[in-house]
């Protein structure tokens, strides 16, 4: 039967395939000498294998690795899993005077998304809303403060095997039990054209001005600067290189203390709008117990899931995907861990019957150079979302379409792509794969997945051979 099997593997693939010159053309590329490839091509009603090159391989994925997230969180919370976030005070509050001998409260649940642009309906102006909450609560004078509540996670924001590199910069921001404004700042700098000098012309928001030494430098058009912070601290620096000639140019770094953050903006809002408070901003990891004996005033109820997840896969947020690991922790395992969350995902692929022989995730979001993953063990994830899934048209608008949307916008663009590609995209050093739905020109619905690894030269090559090889697919069938 094993025999019988492979001729009908072999044969279909040599119809796919029939004059095999774009994988081919791909192997024997000089870029791919010590490069690794596991690709797989399979029907996607039946689940029979089409095409196999190494499927069985265990390759680094990058952020198709979302893919695994996004579907064990849509299985299992649903697309309607909302997030809440509690604002209100403790202590004593005389109704007369308007003076709270307490503290007002911010309870972080885990929202991702908390202030996002991405989301601006949901979250506009509410730090100022909060404000005005307040006030209707009779609040006048706080001899207190602002304490911020993040324990709905654990304290370990940032992976174990995440680089170092990474964890300063915007896409390496880590997942707090309360998070905001993607967790990211701006820094605006003025850089001359002759390439000598820079300067910072503003920080945003102007709370995350901190102490961050700056060696930048200024050179060519290309934007190498990364910002090198660890999580909670106060301090780091800046290094690289930014483009001359910028009158505004942005550079955008993680927030290394959202809760304390936020403890600050709202501190100084409601300064602003005349409340005076006694005590500095805080949160409940610096001071255990302040948030005790919490009496709600308001809560904010983020987007949900659906709406979250299709934009984490369409720009691929590495935050959100991070956020929604710990969320299954905290519902399943009642641990708000990383740890919790990817035991969970695991036990969901085991019942999903996905082969994850060489599924080996560190995170939820794919940043981790340490997360593998196969060719084989995707196409049966999406196989399992596309039929076994009640969520399967929710689950297929997570992925952007080609040439218009998200991260696969300004790729895949001719013309025999259109309407007929819809993929996660995955790119880190050295790594390049893709991961989703075909439907060729005879109307055939295809699930297919490619990843590459330790390719040489430019990147926008190895895009190249992996657009004509999915073209000879969709255009030959």
């Amino acid at each position: 039967m094993r025999i019988r099997t492979l001729i009908l593997v072999t044969l279909i693939s040599q119809a796919l395939f029939s004059q095999q010159s774009a994988f081919e053309t791909f192997l024997s590329d000089s870029s791919m000498r010590s490069g690794s490839v596991s690709f797989h091509l399979i029907d996607a009603g039946s689940g029979l294998t089409l095409y196999d090159h190494n499927s069985g391989k265990s390759l680094i994925p990058a952020s198709v690795m979302k893919l695994v997230t996004t579907s064990a969180a849509l299985e299992l919370m649903g697309p309607d899993h909302t997030f809440t976030t509690a604002i209100g005070y403790n202590g004593i509050l005389n109704s007369r005077t308007g003076v709270l001998k307490g503290n007002i409260i911010i309870k972080g649940g885990g929202d991702p998304a908390l202030g996002s642009e991405a989301f601006i309906s949901y979250y506009q102006n509410f730090e100022q809303d909060w404000v005005e909450q307040i006030k209707k609560a009779g609040i006048r004078k706080i001899k207190g403060k602002v304490v911020t509540d993040d324990s709905y996670f654990d304290y370990q924001p940032v992976p174990g095997k995440w680089l170092w590199e990474d964890t300063g910069n915007y896409y390496g921001a880590g997942a707090f039990g309360l998070s905001l404004y993607d967790n990211s700042y701006e820094i605006h700098f003025r850089t001359s054209s002759d390439g000598l000098t820079h300067e910072i012309t503003g920080i945003f928001p102007e709370e995350c001005r901190t102490g961050i030494t700056d060696m930048l430098t200024v050179s060519g058009t290309e934007d190498h600067g990364y910002v090198y912070a660890a999580p909670y601290s106060t301090t780091g620096w800046m290094a690289g290189t930014i483009p001359s000639g910028e009158n505004d140019f942005v550079l955008r770094a993680s927030i290394t203390d959202p809760p304390l953050l936020m403890a600050e903006i709202i501190t100084n809002r409601l300064k602003a709008s005349g409340i005076k408070i006694s005590g500095n901003p805080s949160t409940e990891r610096i001071d255990p117990g302040s948030t005790e004996d919490f009496v709600e005033i308001d809560e904010l109820v983020s987007p949900p899931l659906k709406e979250i997840a299709e934009v984490l896969n369409h720009e691929s947020v590495n935050l959100y995907a991070e956020h929604l690991v710990r969320e299954m922790g905290k519902k399943f395992k009642s641990s708000g861990s990383a740890d919790s969350g990817l035991a969970v995902i695991d036990e969901f692929l085991a019942a999903a019957g996905i082969n994850s022989e060489g599924i080996f995730m560190e995170d939820g979001s794919g940043l981790s150079p340490l997360n593998s993953v196969s060719a084989e063990g995707l196409t049966g994830l999406l196989h399992f979302m596309k039929t076994k899934s009640k969520y399967s048209e929710v689950f297929f608008n997570f992925l952007p379409e080609a040439g218009r949307e998200g991260t696969l916008k300004n790729y895949f663009r001719d013309p025999e792509l259109e309407n007929r590609l819809a993929a996660k995209s995955g790119s880190m050093t050295r790594v390049r794969a893709y991961a989703g739905y075909l439907k060729t020109v005879s109307g055939k619905e295809l699930i297919f997945c490619i990843i590459v690894n330790n390719f040489t030269g430019p990147s926008r090559n190895i895009v190249t051979h992996i657009e004509n090889i999915l073209k000879e697919i969709i255009i030959s069938n």
